[in-house]
């Protein structure tokens, strides 16, 4: 016959504390209802647990013995549960977007070592929205958050902005604009608004004016691609500020002073209610929002 369970938790809490009071206020439960319990299993057990000496508790022998055996199966079951609960402290499974792992977190990691070299994080990087659960990680950043069961914090709001390698600035540069893009490939990325060439034609809607007929329009299945080609003189291209990297922007990149378009994508950090105040989970939080800051 299995003891009641309850009434095991409530005297273990008793005999920690050797107060019926303290562990009422621990348990958030009235002192009675500990009185309850502690009798359930006095009777469930056929023996007297505690002796009261005048004002002082104190454990008989047999509830002496009882507590040592039972109160390290106790602590192994808390330790057990806080675990799935809360994870590993200090080990943090981040699942992201393998584009954005490379070219924007990656060459950060050091920084965030520096900065709180307590936290050890493990990146699952993923090619597509990913799975929110508890297999996946322990925090995810994604553009598709649950719509329950999860906290969610905004990140960024997905900008795009025309770019172009510096020998192509060079031939552009002093020209009139927007026209002089239309003498070099147009490079299209689905993955920015899931719609071949849409980035384009929503860039051009947005500008007040509309793609020539003639407009060389080259497709790539993922914005990073895309990015690489205009690295290498491909033709011009959109970046958002994730995958723009500190070294692009020195060596490979030139931002043309042109307006920029909203995708209406926004990038999340969620995360578990029960993690959210995981001292580990809120530094990572806090730190990936001042990251995101200005991109």
């Amino acid at each position: 016959m299995k003891p009641p369970l309850r009434a095991v938790q409530y005297f273990e809490t008793v005999a920690r504390l050797n107060s019926f009071s303290a562990a009422a206020e621990e348990l958030a439960v009235t002192q009675s209802a500990v009185s309850h319990q502690v009798r359930l299993l006095e009777d469930f057990l056929g023996e007297q647990l505690f002796v009261r000496q005048g004002r002082k508790l104190a454990l008989t022998v047999v509830g002496q013995s009882y507590f040592d055996e039972i109160s390290p199966a106790i602590q192994t079951i808390s330790g057990a549960s806080l675990r799935v609960r809360e994870g590993e402290q200090g080990t943090i499974r981040l699942t992201i977007y393998s584009s954005l792992a490379v070219k924007w977190l990656i060459p950060r990691l050091e920084q965030l070592r520096r900065q709180y070299p307590e936290i050890n994080l493990s990146l699952n990087m993923v090619a597509d929205d990913p799975e929110i659960n508890d297999n996946m990680g322990d925090c995810f950043i994604s553009i598709r958050p649950p719509k329950t069961g999860y906290v969610c914090e905004l990140l960024y709001a997905e900008t795009l902005y025309p770019v172009c390698s510096p020998r192509v600035w060079k031939e552009i540069e002093g020209k009139p604009l927007p026209d002089a893009l239309w003498d070099y490939p147009l490079l299209s990325a689905y993955s920015a608004l899931r719609e071949k060439g849409k980035d384009w034609q929503t860039w051009a809607k947005q500008g007040g004016f509309s793609l020539p007929v003639d407009a060389r329009l080259n497709y790539f299945s993922h914005m990073l691609l895309a990015v690489e080609a205009a690295r290498y003189d491909q033709g011009i291209t959109f970046v958002n500020g994730y995958l723009l990297s500190e070294q692009d922007k020195e060596q490979y990149l030139v931002k043309i002073p042109l307006h920029d378009v909203a995708t209406g994508d926004v990038y999340y950090f969620i995360c578990k209610p029960s993690r959210a105040r995981q001292p580990d989970i809120v530094k990572l939080k806090n730190w990936l929002k001042q990251q995101s800051i200005g991109l």
